[in-house]
């Protein structure tokens, strides 16, 4: 299992729009992501009311991975990394 820490860069942490933001792009990939950081349980990173209530705060240093699923490595990890890139941003929407 690939797994990547990133830390939390959106100024309200992942509340809110960025929580949105980033939920929106954990669906996309289509993987079944959690996030963790120390001292908690698990969340499932494609539900908004999970992430918003795990009080990822701004500098919160998360552990992204994905659970088992018949995707190929290389889609994981691809997958992974531009989710741990999407969280060293501010997390705004795109469009």
């Amino acid at each position: 299992m690939y797994t990547r820490k990133a830390t939390v860069a959106a100024s309200v942490g992942l509340h809110a729009r960025p929580a949105a933001v980033f939920v929106r792009a954990v669906n996309q990939t289509g993987l079944p992501v959690t996030l963790t950081k120390d001292g908690s349980a698990t969340v499932d990173g494609r539900s908004l009311l999970e992430v918003m209530s795990a009080d990822f705060r701004r500098g919160t240093v998360v552990e992204i991975a994905v659970g088992t699923c018949d995707a190929d490595e290389k889609a994981i990890r691809k997958a992974v990394d531009h989710l741990a890139d999407l969280l060293h941003t501010d997390l705004t929407d795109p469009s």
